[in-house]
């Protein structure tokens, strides 16, 4: 008698994750897509999709714990998997609901509450800039006594750098809370640190980082996303001292914070004063094409592998990482004025991968000389800055 498949069901809020798709239909799944009714005309694979079933929104309770499980009385669902960052508390709570493996909603709050993650990293000694949640006001007003200005007000459940705001002085701050009214308990305030940032993009199996990729972001993505430019990030050399310090410390972090397998994208700054601090994670792939980057340097997809980590899980199997390569990639993306932009000047043969999207401009260039990855980074970063960048406002919240 042969093996039933392993059932993922799959919830995305937005349209990302289709290598992930196509991956797990490839290693013999099925796989469910639940998504929004305003994304039925994305060009998903549904070649890869078993069975796709639209909501108006995936967050809305009892809604989708009761469209869940009326799916679940014709099928056995092995594994919940969010595709998007605003899908991971979803996940959780339908995990919990239908107590299936995976994390919970404890564990999703480390890697999607900006609070929580900062309180349970501290607590397990990583060192994270000075914040204070927005509750006792005696607390908040005792922090910027205590910490100086400038802040940032962060939202605690919004992705990237979307609602956060600068704030130079107290006034500016007690405006901010005025106006957010009942919301202000869901925001927290933090030490705004200046610096370089930097990306850790990891795999896990039994809570133990098996692989992971160090790189340096060209501006920070907060300073990208409030003034516009192009987006730039790029590998750096595993044996670098830079790279082998942000792999421990994104191992303090990940021990910390509880994910037993999956994938996670993690962002340090190193300070002014020369120190590293965690500034936030996601248990998720990173986004705006980090995928392929780490794809050009290393051969490995981690949409894919995390397709496998969870079939594996599910199977209660040993999971195996692919022959991985050692060499070097940077990526560029920016908005484009160009409905369609041309990359017909961008032609060295280090070019691996572009980017096709309206009104957006991308590629990847990959090398096993890093030298040679930075050149190109410099020559195309302010060639797109002239030829493409459109620059628009920065989102509070995600698109509906």
């Amino acid at each position: 008698m042969s093996e039933r498949p392993v059932t993922i069901l799959c919830l995305a809020s937005y349209f990302k994750g289709t290598r992930f798709l196509q991956a797990a239909s490839e290693i013999g799944c099925h796989v469910i897509l639940l998504t929004r009714e305003k994304l039925k005309d994305e060009p998903w694979p549904m070649d890869s999709v078993s069975e796709r079933f639209l909501m108006p929104t995936l967050s809305k309770e009892p809604d989708i714990s009761n469209a869940v499980s009326y799916l679940a009385r014709e099928r056995v669902i092995d594994r919940i998997v969010p595709l998007d960052d605003y899908d991971v508390m979803t996940a959780a709570g339908l995990r919990e609901h239908l107590r299936l493996p995976g994390p919970g909603q404890s564990v999703g709050r480390h890697y999607r509450d900006k609070l929580a993650m900062r309180v349970r990293a501290q607590q397990a000694g990583v060192r994270v800039p000075a914040f204070t949640g927005v509750f006792n006001y005696g607390q908040v007003h005792a922090f910027m006594q205590q910490v100086p200005a400038p802040w940032v007000l962060k939202p605690r459940m919004e992705a990237g750098a979307m609602g956060i705001k600068l704030i130079h002085h107290a006034d500016e701050l007690w405006s901010w809370l005025s106006e957010l009214g009942d919301a202000q308990s869901h925001f927290l305030l933090e030490q705004y640190i200046p610096g370089r940032v930097y990306h850790v993009d990891s795999l896990l199996w039994n809570h133990d980082v098996i692989f992971a990729a160090a790189h340096k972001y060209g501006r920070p993505p907060m300073n990208v996303a409030h003034e516009g430019g192009v987006f730039i990030t790029y590998t750096l050399p595993n044996e670098s001292d830079e790279a082998q310090e942000l792999l421990h410390m994104n191992r303090q972090v990940m021990a910390a914070l509880g994910l037993e397998y999956g994938a996670s994208h993690t962002e340090f700054i190193r300070g002014e004063d020369g120190q590293l601090y965690f500034l936030e994670t996601a248990a998720r792939v990173g986004g705006a094409s980090i995928d392929e980057l780490v794809e050009a340097a290393t051969g490995l997809n981690l949409w894919a592998e995390w397709a496998r980590l969870e079939q594996a899980h599910a199977r209660g199997v040993a999971y195996q990482l692919p022959p991985i390569r050692n060499e070097y990639a940077g990526l560029l993306v920016c908005l484009a004025r160009q409905e369609w932009p041309d990359y017909g000047a961008f032609d060295a043969p280090e070019v691996v991968w572009r980017l096709h999207k309206k009104h957006h401009a991308g590629l990847i260039v990959a090398s096993g000389d890093p030298g040679r990855v930075q050149t190109l980074l410099h020559d195309y970063g302010q060639r797109f800055a002239g030829t493409f960048l459109a620059v628009a406002p920065p989102l509070d919240k995600a698109p509906e």
